[in-house]
């Protein structure tokens, strides 16, 4: 067996889900309601007593982008609004205590199929999570087939399969990528469950066992665990990091530190790809809402509803090709004729697919079963984790995942009509609209970070005057809002979300700028190993917005202080503060283009 970089991880535990606190859910709920309402403040008079009427080219923008993250701030609100977790049930002895009206026929252990996932990836890695499934268990008598799908027809990773006694699947072409893949084994398969893995998901061997009690409920189609990196680099602690260069005064200076702030790790998760605020707030409390979405690897489906959401939908399409020739048929008799004619072509032309041939087939999938008309199907997001991954290592690899995670998102929201579909709940449909509408942030974003800018070279400020009123309505409504998030969600760090979400927005442009070409986003197997190169090229963007703020910063300083102009002090506090929060939120970024593990940064100070 080959050895891996993360073979130093694998001693790893995964982190607990955050415990469920009653009080301190009820006071995140007292203080968004204040928050929300002092924003709501705020941006009322920012429209109405604010405006520089002399500079409404900036003003007004700005105007317009506050109001809209306002309204991003709303649902992300009503996303986080309370915590309420699914009771865990046994596991379920026989399929008969899954379904509505079990017959004789379900009295038989439940059956269920392991698909994992590949195209492109190490064959020895692939055997790891092989073995992994392999020793999944369960208390009760059951039937577990893994299936290895292999969208890249290799001769090596049929030999692997043969080798782990596991079957091998694969196909003659990669349509529907790996949305093909799944339904090509849905077809040669017939498991009452089904669980999705990447071919680096490393089962545990608690997945079945923790996750079937949920599908007692008949209505319940999929239960999505939390994905878990285990190989995120764990950085150094500030000591240490600072005895490197200064010796015995570094880590003297660093231990200090620490005795204030508390531990501090430099170059811990360089990429920030730690989903746990995904998973374990976002994703968790949109339980409540029937709400969470199946993000593909880690997750259970029921065939049943996979099958029947897709036969529904393919009727429903039919339906839909052939009322628009129908409604040009003045004739009854010869719109009958010509509809029953029709319909049998169209059904002949369009393929069944299980799971949409789209990028984003998971989120896809979530939006047609919980939109279904004939049965609503229901979700569940699993706190604890199941399974383990493989994180991207280098900034390409972090990139080519995100983009593809916009694009795919944004497609469905912007051009499927995907929120006015089905029979979903106003909840239900305000928590997809909170996902599309973070997406669509990177066009407010923008001008969050290039207002500080104009003004610092222009001194043209987008306010009247950052008088007294602007404190009396800003800071409160900052400041609370912090608080109340800060509260929220608490025991995940959560700055370094926030600082992504703001210096993400190159790749949402270019993905949102794709999607409204009508360009097709494609499906981009994320890199396992780390790619070798400078990456510097992959964050000018975020370069240039560090250095237009840091040189606008100093030529307002001279402005201010060498030329005499006092009387901009107070804009110039202002935007100074707005400028230093925009440059460090572009940092991190910036730091994973150059970020190299220690075992390389040590390789590259050896002596030629």
């Amino acid at each position: 067996m080959p050895s891996f970089y993360f073979d130093r991880f694998e001693h790893r535990k995964p982190p607990e889900p955050v415990p469920y606190s009653r009080r301190r859910e009820l006071l995140w709920q007292f203080l968004v309601i204040i928050a929300l309402v002092l924003g709501a403040n705020y941006i009322r008079w920012r429209w109405a007593a604010s405006l520089n009427y002399n500079a409404l080219w900036f003003a007004i923008p700005l105007a317009v982008a506050e109001t809209f993250a306002y309204l991003g701030l709303l649902l992300f609100a009503f996303n986080l609004w309370q915590t309420r977790d699914p009771k865990m049930r046994p596991p379920p002895r026989t399929i008969a205590e899954c379904v509505d009206e079990p017959g004789p026929w379900a009295e038989r252990p439940i059956s269920v199929d392991i698909f994992i996932a590949t195209y492109n990836e190490d064959e020895e890695l692939v055997r790891l999570s092989i073995r992994d499934a392999k020793a999944v268990d369960y208390p009760h008598p059951i039937d577990l087939r893994v299936h290895v799908l292999d969208d890249g027809r290799r001769a090596k990773m049929q030999q692997v399969a043969r080798e782990e006694g596991v079957r091998y699947i694969t196909r003659t072409n990669n349509v529907g990528f790996k949305a093909g893949n799944l339904r090509n084994a849905m077809e040669q398969t017939s498991g009452d469950f089904i669980v999705i893995c990447d071919a680096d998901n490393r089962l545990f061997t608690t997945l079945l066992r923790n996750t079937l009690g949920y599908f007692r409920d008949p209505d319940v189609a999929w239960v999505q665990t939390p994905q878990w990196f285990y190989d995120l680099p764990g950085g150094r602690r500030l000591p240490e990091w600072l005895g490197r260069g200064l010796g015995g005064a570094g880590r003297l200076l660093g231990r200090a530190v620490e005795k204030v702030v508390g531990p501090v790790r430099l170059g811990q998760d360089p990429f920030v790809n730690d989903p746990q605020m995904f998973y374990d707030v976002i994703q968790r409390r949109r339980n409540w809402a029937n709400a969470s979405f199946c993000c593909g690897a880690g997750s259970i489906h029921r065939r049943e509803a996979v099958m029947q959401a897709a036969l529904r939908s393919f009727g429903t399409a039919v339906d839909h090709e052939v009322s628009r020739f129908e409604a040009e048929v003045e004739d009854e008799e010869l719109r009958r004729d010509l509809g029953g004619a029709m319909r049998t072509q169209a059904a002949l032309e369009r393929e069944l697919t299980p799971y949409k041939f789209h990028v984003s087939e998971d989120i896809y999938t979530s939006i047609v079963l919980h939109g279904d008309p004939g049965r609503c199907w229901k979700s569940v997001l699993h706190p604890r984790i199941e399974s383990k991954m493989l994180s991207p290592q280098d900034l390409l690899a972090w990139m080519i995942q995100r983009f593809k995670y916009a694009g795919g998102t944004l497609d469905i929201g912007l051009r499927d009509n995907a929120l006015l579909r089905g029979r979903m709940t106003l909840p239900q449909r305000l928590m997809y609209l909170a996902t599309f509408w973070g997406y669509l942030g990177a066009i407010w974003n923008v001008v969050f970070l290039a207002a500080p800018i104009i003004y610092l070279f222009t001194g043209i400020a987008p306010l009247s005057s950052y008088s007294t009123a602007f404190y009396l309505h800003a800071l409160p409504f900052l400041l609370m809002t912090e608080l109340a998030f800060m509260v929220g969600t608490w025991g995940v760090r959560s700055w370094d979300g926030k600082a992504s979400y703001l210096s993400f927005f190159p790749v949402n442009l270019r993905a949102l700028w794709t999607v409204m070409r009508g360009e097709k986003i494609k499906f981009h197997v994320t890199p396992k190993e780390r790619q070798e190169g400078n990456f510097l090229h992959l964050v000018y963007p975020q370069l240039g917005v560090i250095v237009l703020t840091l040189a606008g910063l100093g030529y307002a300083a001279f402005r201010v202080f060498v030329q005499g102009h006092l009387q901009e002090l107070p804009n110039l506090v202002v935007n100074a503060a707005w400028g230093l929060n925009n440059v460090f939120a572009m940092l991190p970024m910036v730091r994973a283009a150059v970020w190299q593990p220690p075992e390389e940064q040590e390789a590259a100070a050896q002596p030629a």
